[in-house]
Order: structure tokens, then C-alpha cells, then sequence
């Protein structure tokens, strides 16, 4: 391919058979998203959905919204929506508070299954929170119950018949390579291990098949490609062979079978809903749901099919215009390897972060060096992608990056 420039980049907006969804977000004048892998654009219909929530549901309707406005069934509604994005089917999927929670509610369940095996296996590359969330689970296990980290290419190896469980991201948040969810999780079975898959970086970025793949359980969060907003409500997998025996340690009155009947013994409700907890939150599940059914416009194929071209035209872009500056690119260069950010490595990587930040441009940084930049196609354009490539340049040509205030790093990037 020749030279890409603008012209180039405008033909294929003009191509784009999904620039329609563009027209579903609010997005800032003069600003370019480029971290809707943390988090996503706000939907036109989000605010008025939670106007209508606040004035009419819960302002005039007031407790009888549970009933009446269909809060109280919102956790297996909105599930089920979600569900048709990874490949799982009705009632297999729950929506209910954050990421980590439902992490620990998942492993705590597995590891009940699975008594007797005292390691939680898991790799380097896992998101922090997740490698935390079993560290406290297995302190409260005492001496039952560790946890095992090797690096990614060793997770083959380290399954045993000592290992209860095995949980890694699908989607590398650094790099966004993607697992290969089917050969694990067929591995970790053939040596009677449980396997717990974070789709964070995966649910509406890529196609997902949890049943295809004979997944255990899952969890992911709802604030990043679903566009929920911030703190968005997460959601749990738990397939169906596994709901009539899984007991989560968190046995809220949510996930009573009879929660109204409070009754001072637990039983757990059937199916998915017994990893319900506390009371949900219905403006965050209100926002969520809109996020869910812009999906219902078009397909994830589609979806996934401008991802990639979006990434590819943002590395080839980067090498083109960029490519004497000393940027390493971090994510997988082949396609079907590469989820829905790109990452690149460079040595002054939070001064760049910083520089193009000022410069309207929001993205991310990774320590030690690692700059992220999401791709989010039902907001983001191709002309976007120019946009960014020219400002890193610029960047780069007038050592924009290299000020003083630019070096120190924040408590939040």
C-alpha cells in the first residue's frame, strides 16, 4: 500500500457501512476518545433513559418500580442480553455488581466444586485486580488454598491434578493479545481443573463463545466496549451444568430463593440468579442496558471486522509517520491475534501520554513505558485514527513530551 493520507482515510469513512452508530454518542467537540477500552463513549438515550428513571421511576413511582418498572428483574434481563455477546445462553448470565466481586463469587464457587485441590493457577500477564482477588480468597482459606503465577507460555505445563482452578484474562490489558479461550480451557478440563475467564477487554470488542468453548465461568465488566458508564455494573457467566451445585461464599438475600420471605436460613434461589448478592444498582443497570442494545443494531462480526481495520490502519499509520521516534509496538502485529487496543512501547512513554493528552486526545499509559490506545468502532472514525498518528508526530518533532511537569505520573492514568 502506498502512502496513507487524509484523503485516504476519508474514503473509508465514506465507506463505512457502521459510521451510522456514531450518530448514537455524545462525543466532545475537539476531543478524540481513544480509551474506550477503559472507558467507553456516553450513548445519546443514556441520559434520557436516567432522566426517566429518576423523575418518573423512582420519583414518582418509588418502591413500586420494582415491581412495576422491571427493576427487580433487571440483573437476568440485561444478562441475557449480554449473553448473546459471548456465546452463552438465557440464564447463564448475570448482571450484578463489579468485576472483581463476581471474580471472587466465581472462584469461590469453583474452588467448592472442586475440593481438594489446593492451587489457584494463573499468569503474570492476568489484570492485577483479578491476581489480588485470589490472594484474598486464598488468605481466608488458610493453609487449604494457594496461588500459583507462571508466565503465559508456561500455563500449559503447570496444570495438574493439584490445581482447583484456573482464571486468566482472555484479552492481555497491556498488549491485547488474545487467549486462545478453546485450547486453555479443553487443557485445564482434560486434567479436571475448572477454568474462570475475565472478558473485560473481550465482551463487545471481540467474538466470544463461551459454550463453544466448554467455559466454567466468567466474569467482565460493563463500563469499557458495552459503554456504562463509569463504575457500570459487571456480569457473571456460570453455565448451566455447573448452576445446581455452585455456591458462591457471598450468599446475599438477593440470591435467596425467596428473598422476601426472610427467612434466617440460606437457600440458595435456582439457577443463575443465586449469585445475585445485595440490592442492585438500577440507575447503573438503567445505563448499562442502553450501552447493551446498541449492539442489537448491527453484529459483532461487523463490529470486529472495523476493529481490526481500524488497529491496522493505526500501526501502519504509526510506522509510516512514527517510525524513526523509537516507538516498539507491544501488541500482536497479527490480526487474529489483536483485541481491541493498540499498545506501543517507548522510553518516554508517560511524557508522550501526557504531551497528547493536552492536545485533547485521551488515551492511556501503562507502566513502565506502555501507551494504549483503544479501538471502539461504533464511535470511532478512520479519520480519527489520522488525527491521532499526526498529533503523535507532531508531538515527537517539537519534543512536546519532554517538560518537567510531563515526567511525574499520577495517581490516576
Amino acid at each position: 500500500m502506498g502512502k496513507v493520507d487524509r484523503k485516504y482515510c476519508e474514503a473509508l469513512d465514506q465507506q463505512d457501512d457502521l459510521a451510522f452508530l456514531r450518530k448514537e454518542f455524545y462525543l466532545a467537540e475537539g476531543v478524540i476518545n481513544m480509551d474506550g477500552n477503559s472507558l467507553g463513549a456516553l450513548p445519546r438515550k443514556t441520559m434520557a433513559r436516567l432522566s426517566n428513571v429518576m423523575e418518573k421511576e423512582w420519583g414518582q413511582g418509588l418502591i413500586r418500580s420494582w415491581a412495576d418498572a422491571g427493576w427487580f428483574e433487571a440483573p437476568v434481563r440485561i444478562g441475557n442480553k449480554i449473553a448473546k455477546l459471548i456465546g452463552a445462553g438465557k440464564g447463564e448470565v448475570l448482571v450484578a455488581d463489579s468485576t472483581s466481586v463476581n471474580l471472587f463469587k466465581a472462584l469461590s464457587a469453583a474452588v467448592r466444586l472442586n475440593q481438594g485441590r489446593p492451587i489457584i493457577l494463573s499468569d503474570d500477564s492476568n489484570f492485577p485486580t483479578d491476581l489480588y482477588m485470589m490472594q484474598g480468597l486464598a488468605s481466608f482459606c488458610g493453609d487449604s488454598l494457594k496461588v500459583k503465577v507462571v508466565r503465559p507460555e508456561q500455563i500449559l505445563n503447570a496444570l495438574s491434578d493439584e490445581v482447583a482452578v484456573l482464571s486468566l484474562t482472555q484479552v492481555d490489558f497491556k498488549s491485547a493479545r488474545i487467549k486462545n479461550m478453546e485450547l486453555i480451557t479443553k487443557k485445564a478440563h482434560e486434567k479436571g481443573v475448572l477454568v474462570v475467564w475475565d472478558l473485560s477487554h473481550s465482551v463487545g470488542s471481540i467474538e466470544v463463545d463461551l459454550n463453544g468453548a466448554a467455559v466454567d465461568f466468567a466474569v467482565g465488566c460493563g463500563y469499557k466496549f458495552l459503554n456504562g458508564g463509569p463504575g457500570a455494573p459487571a456480569f457473571i457467566f456460570t453455565a448451566y451444568r455447573h448452576q445446581s451445585a455452585a455456591e458462591p461464599i457471598l450468599s446475599g438475600w438477593m440470591g435467596h430463593q425467596d428473598p422476601f420471605a426472610f427467612s434466617l436460613d440460606y437457600r440458595p434461589a435456582p439457577g443463575i440468579e443465586r449469585f445475585r448478592c445485595g440490592t442492585p444498582g438500577v440507575l447503573g443497570m438503567a445505563a448499562l442496558e442502553i450501552g447493551v442494545d446498541l449492539f442489537e443494531k448491527t453484529k459483532m462480526s461487523e463490529l470486529r471486522k472495523k476493529s481490526v481495520r481500524l488497529s491496522r490502519l493505526f500501526i501502519e499509520l504509526m510506522e509510516q509517520e512514527c517510525g524513526d521516534y523509537g516507538f516498539r509496538l507491544y501488541s500482536p502485529l497479527n490480526d487474529k491475534e489483536r483485541a481491541g487496543h493498540v499498545a506501543f512501547g517507548h522510553d518516554e512513554g508517560l511524557g508522550i501520554y501526557r504531551a497528547i493528552k493536552a492536545r485533547q486526545i485521551i488515551s492511556d499509559f501503562r507502566p513502565p513505558n506502555v501507551l494504549r490506545f483503544g479501538i471502539t468502532p461504533m464511535y470511532q472514525c478512520y479519520q480519527d485514527i489520522f488525527e491521532v498518528v499526526r498529533a503523535i508526530r507532531e508531538v515527537m518533532e517539537t519534543r512536546a513530551w519532554d517538560k518537567p511537569e510531563y515526567k511525574i505520573r499520577g495517581a490516576i492514568t
